[in-house]
């Protein structure tokens, strides 16, 4: 089973990284001031939850203008949904073997 660095969990275990991560999925590129309408978060915490999110490598971000843009990086997620998947399956035959056991 491929791992995931805990890194990527914890970043997307706060809810407004978690927040900040949808609406990047469902609008795409965006500014700080894009990411953060309707979440009740100042600027400058904003900031910090973004510049969390891409040490982890959940986001990138380039300059445009006097913007930043914000990303997300798919690949991160997708092995975090691999893993899950994987560890779901092991668990689900770990569930069976105990079924199994007490009804034997």
């Amino acid at each position: 089973m491929s791992t995931v660095g805990a890194p990527l969990f914890d970043a997307l275990g706060d809810p407004n990284r978690l927040r900040i991560i949808v609406r990047l999925c469902h609008a795409g590129p965006s500014s700080t001031s894009q990411v953060t309408q309707g979440i009740s978060i100042t600027r400058q915490a904003a900031t910090k939850h973004l510049q969390l999110l891409e040490s982890a490598g959940l986001v990138t971000s380039c300059r445009r203008g006097r913007e930043r843009l914000w990303m997300v990086q798919t690949e991160p997620l997708a092995r975090a949904s691999d893993y899950l998947a994987q560890l779901s399956l092991r668990w689900d035959a770990a569930m069976d073997r105990l079924r199994a056991h007490v009804e034997g």
